[in-house]
């Protein structure tokens, strides 16, 4: 096997691994809200998600076109110098999702990839070789518009949730149906992500195999191998579970009730769905995040933490340029030492993610604990026969129940109090 040839192969497996990394990273994207509202159980919850992302990842190609003849220039780079570049923006894009996950912090993993991609041809060739038209409009702009959409069509609709529903449902919270709502619209929110997430790592694998010669350029369509390869690894990934990043999205931004999550999952779906359609490879990290954010600001009394929003934000700030540091430093080692350098590269990466594992089970988070008050709720909707309970562990489960309605009665009657106010001030 030649030199080109045996980056090339590199390069499909570090690219696969980064699919993988972006399953688990993302999984809370669908399954955070409905896991924390205790509509599905969770590891019920990162089934499904697997199986939709399995069955997206071949509904659209659109986005792998954006990556594979997009924001790269191939026409300014020969093929022996760009292929260890694209090996370069993986590791860069990789270290930044391994970080992050440890941190659990929902980033962007498709902001990692394209700093990473871009900070290597920049030090590899040149910003010449870079189309800032399309990174723009593809990649910047909709990363500042679709989490503000998605928030603004969350907050609208669980306002539209909560009026309709505030006096004609009996029930504790007034709401409880809304929690067979939220396993349709997460369930829409898993198919999504495999129609836009999944399709970014085929366009790397379709951009490596055209500047291989390996495939024509004037075909950007990923061919039939990549597109399961790389509907089977996300697939893979998001069933692991990004628990770190559930507890995030789930508890860290808002209390998440029934009818939010409902109202958070739908517009978190319309808006990937739509760029996908369109072909913008927007991050459906910030989409869920905005999403989570706009329903908590949209229901009476529920508080926003701030501060752990700030912290995504500082991510989100951060992702585009720390990916695109580590996709340069990796590059210049290729530059400096050719082979040898891709060689160290490989080592290195393999090193920092061990590393990056090893120190996250120091704390680790798991489906038993990453929401145990809600994990183990009898609330949640059973999909699957589990063993039955032990005597301690139903009468936990009671002493949670009884927990919860308290809270929903409480906030059934501050929303009954708040509407009697109001018709109270219109008359």
């Amino acid at each position: 096997m030649d030199t080109a040839a045996l980056i090339v192969v590199l390069v499909i497996g570090l690219a696969l691994f980064f699919d993988f990394t972006n399953g688990f990273h993302d999984t809370a994207n669908a399954m955070a809200t409905p896991i924390a509202t205790g509509a599905l159980k969770p590891k019920v919850a990162v089934m499904l998600a697997a199986a939709l992302n399995l069955v997206g990842a071949f509904l659209s190609t659109e986005v792998s076109k954006t990556i594979s003849h997009g924001i790269i220039r191939e026409d300014q780079i020969t093929p022996a110098a760009f292929l260890p570049l694209i090996f370069a923006g993986l590791i860069g894009a990789i270290t930044w999702n391994m970080l992050t996950w440890l941190l659990g912090l929902p980033s962007s993993s498709s902001h990692a990839l394209f700093g990473g991609l871009i900070g290597a041809t920049i030090v590899g060739v040149g910003v010449l070789a870079i189309d800032f038209g399309v990174v723009l409009s593809k990649v910047v702009l909709p990363a500042v518009i679709a989490p503000f959409t998605a928030g603004v069509i969350a907050f609208v609709t669980t306002k539209v949730a909560y009026a309709v529903t505030r006096r004609y449902d009996g029930k504790p919270d007034g709401r409880d149906g809304f929690r067979w709502g939220q396993i349709f619209s997460s369930s829409l929110v898993a198919l999504a992500h495999g129609t836009n997430d999944a399709q970014k790592t085929m366009g790397v694998i379709t951009l490596a195999l055209i500047m291989a010669g390996w495939q024509d350029p004037a075909h950007a369509d990923p061919q039939l191998w990549v597109i399961f390869a790389c509907a089977f690894t996300i697939a893979l990934g998001t069933y692991m579970g990004g628990w770190r990043i559930i507890r995030t999205i789930g508890k860290g931004l808002t209390e998440v009730k029934p009818a939010q999550g409902f109202s958070a999952e739908t517009s978190t779906a319309a808006t990937i769905l739509a760029s996908s359609a369109l072909g913008f490879a927007l991050s459906t990290t910030q989409v869920a995040s905005g999403s989570v954010i706009g329903s908590g600001l949209g229901r009476r009394g529920s508080k926003v933490h701030w501060r752990t929003v700030g912290r995504i934000a500082v991510g989100w700030l951060l992702t585009l340029p720390a990916a695109g540091a580590v996709g340069a430093v990796a590059a210049l080692l290729v530059a400096w030492l050719g082979i040898w350098g891709t060689v160290i590269d490989a080592v290195l990466a393999i090193a920092v993610v061990l590393a990056i594992f090893v120190r996250s089970r120091r704390n680790e988070v798991t489906a038993a604990n990453a929401m145990s008050e809600v994990a183990e709720s009898a609330r949640a909707v059973d999909l699957t026969s589990d063993p039955p309970p032990t005597r301690r562990q139903r009468q936990a489960l009671r002493a949670q129940a009884r927990a919860a309605r308290k809270a929903d009665r409480r906030e059934h009657d501050r929303d009954a109090a708040a509407s009697r106010k109001n018709d109270q001030e219109r008359r």
